[in-house]
C-alpha cells in the first residue's frame, strides 16, 4: 500500500491555485496556501473569493469556509511556514505577457522564494504553462542556487501542465487526463502519487520538455480554430445566414467541430499561447504564421465590433462620440469571474477612446472601474446600444423586456453571446448578433 500523503503546499492561489489548493483539503490532506499577496490571503482565510466555481452543489465559498473551519487550509505568505509543515509544493504560478513579451519576474521571485525554504527531501512539482525549457532551463538552476542542494539527488522536481477551464476547476482537475514528466524517475513516480491523490483520470508521462510544448500547443489549436471560426462568422453575417445555425448543421458531419464565434478570445491561456512560443521560436530563426494569422483575428475581434456599432448607429443617424452605451458582461468569457485580458474591456477602451458615454455592469467581475455600475438598469437607462459581451447566470434571470424598455428610442443591440431571445427584444430595435 502506498504511504498518504498528509500535507501539500500549494504556491499562488489565484485562478488555478485555490480550487487546486480545496481540493487536497477536500480529500482529507492538510494544505498551506502560499501566496505574495497579503490582501487575498487576508480575504481568503476570512473565508472570501470572488472566484466563480462550485463542486457537489456547494460554491466554492462554502467549500473555503468549511476546509477553514476544519484546519485542513490556511493560507499565508510565508514561505518558512509552508516549509515547515510539508516536503511537497506544487506551484501554480504562472508567467504573464506584457506587449507580447513574456515577464519571468512573478515564477522567478516564486522560485527564490521558494529555494530559500528548500530541504533535502522535497519534491517541487510545477503546475502552470510555461515557455518550453523553462522547468529545466530556468526553474531547477534557479533552486539550486536558492537552496545549495542538488536536483535529482537533495530534492526532486517534476512538471504536469494545467489543462482545466476556469468555472469547472474541481471537476476538472479530477477527470481531466493528466502529463507529467520529472527530470527523473523518481521525481516521476512521487510527482504521480501526489497528483493521484485528487485526480482519478489518466496520467501520461513523457519528457518535461515535450509536456510543456504540448501545453502550449493544445491552447494554440484552440486559438486557431476560434479565429476560423470568427472568419467563418463574417461570410455568414455578408450572406445573411445565422452563424450559430450555419456552425451546428456543419458539425453534424462527424470530422467537423466549428468551435463557437464571440467577440474575442480572453483570459490567460489562449492569448498567451503564442507569446511563449515566442522566445524559443526566435532562438529557432522559425516562423510560425498560421498561428499569428490567428492571433492577430483574435486580437482584432473586439475592435471590429465595436466598428461594427459605430456603422449600426450610424444607420439610426446617430455617432458613437456621445453615444451612450451599455456594455454588460466584463469577464473574460462566459459564466467567469475572471477579466483577464477581457474582450470586453478592449471594447470598453474602444468606446472611451471614441467619445461614447460608456455604462458597464457585470455582477460577478469585481468593480472598480470608473464606468462600471452597480445595476444593469443603471446602464440600460437612457442607452443608445447595448453589448451583451458575456453571459452570467445572473443574466438569465433578468426581466429583458422590462430592462430594455429603460433605453432610449430605436436602439441598438449588439448580442454577441446570443443570449436574447426574441421574445425579449424591442420592436424599434436594430439587432445584430455575431
Amino acid at each position: 500500500m502506498e504511504e498518504r500523503q498528509h500535507s501539500v503546499a500549494v504556491v499562488g492561489l489565484g485562478f488555478i491555485g485555490l480550487p487546486l489548493a480545496l481540493s487536497y483539503a477536500l480529500e482529507g490532506v492538510d494544505v498551506t496556501g502560499i501566496d505574495v499577496n497579503e490582501g487575498l490571503v487576508h480575504r481568503i482565510n476570512s473565508g472570501e473569493t470572488d472566484l466563480q466555481e462550485s463542486h457537489r452543489g456547494s460554491s466554492i465559498r462554502e467549500i473555503l469556509a468549511a476546509q477553514l473551519e476544519a484546519g485542513r487550509f490556511r493560507a499565508t505568505t510565508d514561505y518558512a511556514r509552508g516549509a515547515a509543515s510539508t516536503d511537497t509544493y506544487l506551484v501554480t504560478v504562472g508567467i504573464p505577457v506584457d506587449g507580447g513579451e513574456v515577464d519571468f519576474a512573478p515564477l522567478d521571485g516564486c522560485i527564490a522564494s521558494l529555494g530559500a525554504v528548500l530541504k533535502p527531501g522535497d519534491l517541487v512539482i510545477l503546475r502552470s504553462t510555461l515557455v518550453p525549457g523553462t522547468t529545466t532551463g530556468r526553474v531547477l538552476p534557479a533552486l539550486e542556487r536558492a537552496s545549495g542542494l542538488q536536483a535529482g539527488r537533495d530534492f526532486s522536481l517534476a512538471y504536469s501542465s494545467e489543462r482545466i477551464a476556469e468555472g469547472r476547476a474541481f471537476q476538472e482537475f479530477r477527470d481531466m487526463p493528466l502529463a507529467l514528466g520529472g527530470i527523473d524517475s523518481p521525481s516521476a513516480e512521487r510527482a504521480r502519487r501526489v497528483l493521484g491523490i485528487v485526480t482519478t483520470a489518466e496520467i501520461v508521462t513523457s519528457d518535461i520538455a515535450t509536456i510543456e510544448t504540448s501545453k502550449i500547443l493544445e491552447n494554440l489549436q484552440r486559438d486557431i480554430n476560434i479565429a476560423i471560426s470568427q472568419e467563418f462568422a463574417r461570410l455568414a453575417e455578408g450572406l445573411g445566414i445565422d452563424t450559430y445555425e450555419m456552425i451546428r448543421v456543419a458539425n453534424t458531419h462527424r470530422r467537423v467541430n466549428l468551435l463557437t464565434p464571440g467577440p474575442g478570445v480572453g483570459g490567460y491561456c489562449l492569448p498567451y499561447a503564442l507569446h511563449y512560443l515566442t522566445p524559443r521560436t526566435r532562438e529557432l530563426a522559425l516562423d510560425l504564421p498560421l498561428a499569428n494569422m490567428a492571433r492577430s483575428i483574435n486580437e482584432e475581434t473586439p475592435v471590429r465590433v465595436v466598428d461594427r456599432l459605430e456603422a449600426l448607429l450610424a444607420r439610426t443617424d446617430r455617432t458613437i462620440a456621445g453615444a451612450r452605451v451599455a456594455l454588460l458582461g466584463l469577464a473574460m468569457k462566459d459564466y467567469s469571474g475572471d477579466d483577464r485580458e477581457s474582450p470586453a474591456l478592449v471594447m470598453a477602451g474602444e468606446l472611451v477612446r471614441r467619445g461614447a458615454d460608456l455604462r458597464a455592469h457585470d455582477p460577478v467581475v469585481p468593480d472598480g472601474r470608473a464606468y462600471t455600475y452597480a445595476s444593469p438598469g443603471e446602464a440600460l437607462r437612457g442607452a443608445d446600444a447595448l453589448i451583451i459581451a458575456a453571459r452570467q447566470e445572473r443574466f438569465h434571470e433578468m426581466n429583458w423586456p422590462e430592462l430594455l424598455d429603460l433605453m432610449a428610442p430605436h436602439p441598438v443591440i449588439m448580442d454577441t453571446r446570443h443570449l436574447l431571445g426574441d421574445g425579449d427584444l424591442r420592436e424599434d430595435a436594430l439587432i445584430w448578433r455575431i
